[in-house]
């Protein structure tokens, strides 16, 4: 059984926000070596930040399944 990848998405989001330091974070999200989206997380602002990749669009969000959420629908495209 293959495991969830909405479940892969949040542990990368909450790692962004249980990193200890305070610099932004952040992480490139590829679908087969493709990078789709982006996302940088600001510990001081306690907010995402994702940037689609084919539209360079920038989006932020201070909820966590709001953002899982943008990135489930890119990854699943």
């Amino acid at each position: 059984m293959q495991s969830s990848q909405l479940v892969a998405i949040i542990k990368r989001l909450v790692a962004m926000q249980e990193d200890q330091s305070a610099e932004v974070q952040e992480r490139r999200f590829e679908k087969e070596g493709d990078l789709k989206a982006t996302v940088s997380y600001d510990p001081q602002a306690q907010a995402f930040e994702l940037e689609d990749s084919s539209t360079h669009q920038q989006f932020q969000f201070d909820n966590i399944d709001l953002v899982r959420n943008e990135l489930y629908d890119l990854l699943a495209d």
